[in-house]
């Protein structure tokens, strides 16, 4: 007679594949089909980010000469306020950091998606050329074809065709980390050519405006504009989520992941299709700001010390990363001026440069 026997005592019973894919290790809060693993590290970092940024805002709306003061913030957001502090919080200074907080979301989840498929620290979409070609395809829209295509469509054409083009030099798409940096480096050097070309060339009275355009600056903001970046994050964010679980296996590599059930080439190409349609919008509405898309997933990372691309914690310190900026530009009399995107580039510079070294050191590059 034959018997079946059961696991043997001390041993683990073996995963099965698609209940792995299914069900990630830990906590998780389940919305429909999205399942969102959750870690207390994570949940706690997001609490303080959260405040963080809730500090920033309030500081940019009430530092300042033309500042609404603190204590008056809750009437003049209820529209109970004077006249000059309505007008302050709804044509100054309230479009500003509304724009600033979405687009600084939009920036920090679009690197972490394009680092989580291309399992490299250094390929953000600043990195390979992906905000300067979107920061070209709105200056030809703006200025050579201006009202026969949209400023974000041309922002949009301009990121496609500047990824397009990267994946091809490299000859080996998006994989290997230190082609995909070098085809960046000249695509954005080629498009940055370009976009100068058209405002010192095509027009030279609209220069002084565009040159701010160019570096990136929250300068002159409407509703217009934090409308437009809202929209893209409410259709982007459900999107993101759902991707949330296949990228993180994704991270394992494309053969475990294919195993798994993640299908590694869909949603490499979902994902840095997201990333291209964030940054376009971020770019559309504040130019070409850089840096935050790179900075702002390693930041998260090492916060949550939690394995996957850490979406929500990444949205959350780009947020805080450009409001943060904003407001050394409006009140620091360094940046008295200056577009913001002059600040971020400083700090990411100076963190991509570590960055290169730390992977020279792992023999990455």
């Amino acid at each position: 007679m034959t018997r079946t026997l059961g696991p043997v005592p001390g041993t683990a019973r073996a995963a099965d594949p698609d209940e792995t894919a299914v069900r990630p290790p830990g906590p998780v809060l389940r919305l429909g089909p999205v399942a969102l693993p959750l870690h207390p590290r994570s949940l706690l970092w997001g609490a303080l980010l959260l405040v963080l940024l809730a500090a920033a805002a309030a500081a940019t709306l009430s530092l300042g000469g033309l500042g609404v003061p603190l204590t008056r913030l809750p009437a003049v957001v209820t529209g109970a306020g004077e006249a000059t502090e309505t007008f302050v919080l709804n044509r100054l200074r309230g479009p500003r950091l509304t724009v600033a907080v979405g687009t600084g979301a939009a920036l920090g989840l679009a690197g972490a998606l394009f680092q989580s498929v291309t399992r490299n620290p250094l390929g953000s979409p600043d990195v390979i050329g992906l905000g300067a070609g979107a920061g070209a395809g709105a200056a030809f829209a703006a200025l050579v074809l201006p009202g026969v295509i949209p400023v974000p469509l041309g922002a949009l054409a301009g990121a496609a065709l500047a990824m397009v083009v990267v994946a091809t030099a490299t000859g080996t798409g998006l994989r290997h980390p230190g082609r995909l940096i070098v085809a960046g480096i000249g695509v954005a050097a080629m498009a940055q050519a370009f976009t100068h070309f058209v405002v010192s060339v095509m027009a030279r009275d609209q220069a002084t405006v565009l040159s701010a355009y160019v570096n990136g600056s929250l300068g002159a903001r409407s509703w217009e504009h934090a409308a437009t970046i809202g929209a893209v994050l409410l259709l982007v964010v459900p999107l993101a989520a759902l991707l949330a679980g296949p990228v993180a296996l994704n991270e394992m590599g494309d053969e475990l992941a294919d195993a798994l059930g993640a299908r590694a080439a869909a949603t490499r190409t979902a994902a840095v299709t997201l990333s291209v349609v964030l940054s376009a919008a971020a770019v559309s509405v504040a130019g070409p700001i850089a840096f935050v898309s790179l900075t702002a997933p390693q930041i998260a990372r090492r916060l949550s010390a939690a394995p996957g691309p850490n979406l929500a914690l990444s949205a959350l310190v780009g947020a805080l990363l450009l409001v943060v900026a904003d407001l050394a530009v409006q009140q620091s009399p360094v940046g008295d001026g200056l577009p913001v995107g002059v600040f971020t580039m400083a700090f990411g510079g100076v963190y991509l440069g570590y960055l290169l070294v730390r992977e020279w050191r792992r023999g990455v590059l």
